[in-house]
C-alpha cells in the first residue's frame, strides 16, 4: 500500500516538503491541505508588487518560467493533491488522521496519513491597544494583505504611519513612499532594525530615512489609535503625540501559528515554537514540521529561535520532506542571516550583534571600516560600513553587519560562512578572495576588517566606537575631536 504523506500548509515549507517527498518516493500518496486559494506564492516579493516595481502578482506564484502554482500545476508537475480552501481543524493522533473543513461547501472530512508535516507558518502579532480594530488598520502577510494595502495607496492618502521598525517596516516604508506618501516610522526601541544591528550602524540607515523625508520615532509606544467608521484617522504615542494618518501598517512582528500542534499535543519550545529535532520531527515520531512555525537551532549560541524566513522554511521543508519519504537528512541549524533593500541602502547581518553577544556574557572585541565595495577608480564603486563582532579570548568571529549603497551581501555571505565554519579574524584575514576591480578591492573591505581586529586582539593600539565619540561630544567633559579629513573628503562623506 503506497505511504499516505499528508502536508498542512501550501506556502513555503509545506509545497517544498511535499515535492521533496515525492522525489524521493514516486509511489506515495501526497497531500497538501491549504486554507487559502493561494498557494506556493513569494511572500518575501510582495512589498515590491506593492511599491509598482513588480508588475505582475502572478509572478509571485508563477515558475521561474512562467507556470503557475496552482492546484492544477502540481496534480500535472508534481503529482501531489491539493486541497485548498480547505482548513485543517484537528489531528487525531490515535487514527492519524486529520479532520479538515472545505470552506466552500463547509462540509467535514478526514484526511489519513501515515505520516504528517506541520507547515502553518506565522502570523502578525496584534498590539493590545484601543483601536487596533479599526478600519484601514492593516497588515502584510499574504497576497490579500497586499492587495488590500496596494488600494489604500492609490487611493487619495497622503500621510502613513508604519508602526515597528523591523524588515517589513524598512521595506514597507520604501513602497509606500515610493507610491509619493509621507511615511512615519514609529518603533519602541532606541533604533530601527534593533534586532538586526547595533545602534551605531541603525544611525547610518536611519540618516538616509530622514534624507528620503521619512519621520522616524524611536523609543515611542503606541498607546490608542483613533478614528470612525470610515477608518483610522490618528494615532497616539504614550507621550502624548497626536499623528495624522490615513491608514496605519502595523509591523511589529509574527509569531509561530501552532493551535493544531497544541491540539494534537505536540511539544512546543521555549519560545513558543513547535520544538523539532535536527530531522524536523516533533515529540510525535510520525509528524514533523518545518518553516515559520517551529524553533530553529542557532549552533553558535546553543540556542533556538523563531526566524520567519523563506530561505530557511525551504531549507526545512526539504529536510522534513526526505524524511516523511523513508530518509535520513539533518537541518544544520542557521546562523541567523538577513539582508534588506531600503531606498538605496543595502542592509545585511548574520550572527551576533555586539548587543547579542554581551547580554550573553561573551567578551567581545568590535571593528568598523567604511570603504568603497570595489576599487574606488572604477565606475560605479559605492561605499559600504561594515562592523564584525569577535570573540576576544577565541578570536573566532561571531557576527558581521553592513550598510551601504555598494555590495553588503556578498560580505555577509562570506561572514556567514565564515560564522558555520568556526573561522577566526586570523583565517578570515587569508582568505582567497576573488579579485578584480570591478568587484572588489585589491583587499576586500571585509579582509580590511579583519586585520583592524587581529590588530586590536593582538594589542596594536586601542579603538572607540563612533556612539562613544557621540557622547564624549555631548558630555563635553574635555574631548577634543580632531577630523583630520581634507576639504574633498569632507564633501564626499559629511
Amino acid at each position: 500500500m503506497p505511504k499516505r504523506i499528508v502536508v498542512i500548509g501550501g506556502v513555503a515549507a509545506g509545497p517544498k516538503a511535499a515535492a521533496r517527498a515525492r522525489r524521493m518516493d514516486p509511489s506515495a500518496e501526497i497531500t497538501i491541505i491549504e486554507k487559502e486559494e493561494i498557494l506556493s506564492y513569494a511572500g518575501c516579493g510582495l512589498p515590491y508588487w506593492i511599491s509598482g516595481l513588480v508588475e505582475d502578482r502572478n509572478t509571485l506564484i508563477s515558475t521561474p518560467v512562467g507556470v503557475l502554482r496552482d492546484p492544477q500545476f502540481f496534480a500535472k508537475a508534481k503529482n501531489i493533491k491539493v486541497l485548498n480552501r480547505t482548513e485543517a481543524q484537528e489531528i487525531n493522533r490515535e487514527e492519524k488522521e486529520v479532520l479538515c473543513k472545505d470552506l466552500e461547501t463547509g462540509k467535514t472530512f478526514p484526511v489519513q496519513y501515515d505520516k504528517l508535516v506541520i507547515a502553518t507558518g506565522s502570523r502578525p502579532f496584534d498590539l493590545p491597544i484601543p483601536g487596533a480594530k479599526l478600519k484601514k488598520v492593516l497588515h502584510l502577510k499574504d497576497p490579500d494583505d497586499a492587495a488590500q494595502l496596494r488600494d489604500a495607496i492609490a487611493v487619495s492618502c497622503r500621510k502613513v504611519v508604519i508602526v515597528g521598525g523591523g524588515l517589513i517596516g524598512c521595506e514597507m516604508t520604501e513602497a509606500v513612499s515610493e507610491c509619493g506618501k509621507q511615511v512615519t516610522i514609529i518603533e519602541m526601541l532606541s533604533h530601527i532594525l534593533p534586532g538586526m544591528l547595533d545602534e551605531e550602524m541603525a544611525l547610518i540607515l536611519e540618516k538616509n530615512l530622514k534624507q528620503q523625508g521619512v519621520t522616524i520615532l524611536t523609543e515611542t509606544r503606541v498607546e490608542r489609535l483613533e478614528g470612525d467608521e470610515v477608518g483610522v484617522s490618528k494615532v497616539i504615542t504614550a507621550d502624548g503625540l497626536e499623528i495624522d494618518t490615513d491608514f496605519v501598517l502595523m509591523a511589529v512582528g509574527v509569531k509561530p501559528v501552532t493551535g493544531l500542534a497544541e491540539q494534537a499535543g505536540i511539544e512546543l519550545g521555549e519560545r513558543g515554537g513547535i520544538r523539532v529535532n535536527t530531522h524536523m520531527q516533533t515529540s510525535d515520531p510520525d509528524i514533523y514540521a518545518a518553516g515559520d512555525c517551529v524553533e530553529h537551532p542557532v549552533p553558535l549560541t546553543q540556542e533556538s529561535v523563531l526566524w520567519p524566513m523563506g530561505s530557511v522554511a525551504n531549507k526545512e521543508g526539504r529536510v522534513a520532506g526526505t524524511n516523511v519519504a523513508g530518509g535520513d537528512e539533518e537541518f544544520g541549524g542557521i546562523v541567523q542571516t538577513n539582508v534588506v533593500k531600503v531606498f538605496d541602502q543595502n542592509v545585511g547581518r548574520t550572527g551576533l550583534t555586539e548587543a547579542g553577544a554581551r547580554e550573553r556574557g561573551i567578551d567581545v572585541t568590535t571593528a568598523i571600516v567604511a570603504s568603497p565595495d570595489r576599487a574606488h577608480y572604477y565606475p560605479g564603486a559605492a561605499p559600504i560600513v561594515l562592523k564584525a563582532i569577535v570573540d576576544t579570548r577565541t578570536r573566532k568571529l561571531l557576527g558581521l553587519q553592513g550598510v551601504g549603497k555598494g555590495d553588503v551581501v556578498k560580505r555577509v555571505d562570506i561572514a556567514s560562512t565564515a560564522i558555520s565554519g568556526g573561522m577566526t579574524v586570523d583565517q578570515l584575514a587569508n582568505l582567497d578572495l576573488a579579485y578584480a576591480p570591478p568587484y572588489s578591492s585589491t583587499m576586500d573591505p571585509l579582509i580590511t576588517l579583519a586585520n583592524i581586529l587581529r590588530n586590536k586582539l593582538d594589542g596594536l593600539f586601542e579603538g572607540i566606537t563612533p556612539t562613544q565619540v557621540k557622547r564624549k561630544i555631548d558630555d563635553g567633559e574635555g574631548f577634543f575631536f580632531l577630523d583630520v579629513r581634507g576639504p574633498p573628503e569632507y564633501e564626499m562623506v559629511r
